[in-house]
């Protein structure tokens, strides 16, 4: 039996990857959904927009989500087509509130090294969602050929 392409508007036929909440593994997603993105025709600007939230949301899911504990796991969940990418990202921690998270471009907040996850994602993806809690990061980025 052929399993079906994954489809971006259907969850449950997602690809699934789980790797252990680590910086070295969670590098680890990464080449396998850029091999998806370039197979379906992304541009270069958004390969690297693609490659920089993906980035971005899984150092999240190690420091802050699953506060450096090896232990626990990052699942990443992702499906391409021609039209879009949809990367969902997902730890084991207590969640957040993203509104609580200060802004990073304001004075005081200038030299601090923490923050711009968040507004990086938002400022090179289409779609930033944040679900169960905080946990969760939903990822879209459409394909402009």
């Amino acid at each position: 039996m052929v399993t079906p392409e994954p489809d971006p508007n259907v969850e449950r036929t997602f690809h699934t990857i789980q790797v252990k909440s680590t910086f070295r593994e969670a590098k680890l997603p990464e080449g396998e959904i850029l091999k998806h993105v370039r197979a379906h025709g992304f541009c270069e600007e958004a390969i690297f927009a693609i490659k920089l939230a993906l980035e971005e949301a899984m150092t999240n899911a190690v420091k802050h989500g699953n506060a450096g504990d090896a232990s626990k796991d990052i699942t990443v969940r992702f499906a391409v087509n021609a039209e879009r990418a949809v990367i969902i990202v997902r730890d084991e921690g207590v969640g957040f509130e993203p509104e609580s998270v200060p802004d990073p471009t304001t004075a005081d907040r200038l030299s601090l090294p923490n923050g711009r996850g968040i507004m990086l994602m938002n400022a090179y993806m289409d779609d930033v969602q944040y679900r169960n809690n905080g946990r969760e990061v939903y990822l879209v980025k459409r394909n402009r050929k």
